[in-house]
């Protein structure tokens, strides 16, 4: 597997984990999915975007991204998903929290890097 389809692989999972976190948080679903329809839609909605992305080599999170793949409102709903369960991830996902924590640092100090 090479490290683009790794980097796609990543970012769905802590994807998943956050709109969990945030459905769960927000919706408390029936199912067992541990998603409700509205939060699975979007789910499938942002893997096909994220396999899809033209700019997944450089990228560091779609938000910095000079490309915008995803529909406003989708872009939105994945803006306050990620708002509420971004400070829970901790707890509940702390590999991941800290990991998207490290690629924040790194595309900071890039940007530094290249201002001056």
């Amino acid at each position: 597997m090479d490290t683009m389809e790794k980097k796609r692989q990543r970012e769905c999972r802590t994807l998943e984990k956050m709109l969990r976190i945030y459905c769960r948080g927000q919706h408390r679903p029936a199912s067992r999915e541990g998603l409700c329809p509205d939060c699975r839609q979007l789910l499938a909605y942002a893997r096909q975007r994220i396999a899809h992305c033209p700019c997944m080599e450089e990228k560091t999170f779609c938000t910095a991204c000079r490309v915008h793949c995803y529909a406003p409102e989708k872009r939105e709903a994945i803006r306050q998903a990620m708002r509420y369960s971004g400070p829970r991830m901790l707890l509940h996902a702390p590999l991941l929290a800290l990991h998207h924590l490290y690629i924040q640092w790194q595309a900071g100090k890039k940007h530094l890097e290249n201002s001056k």
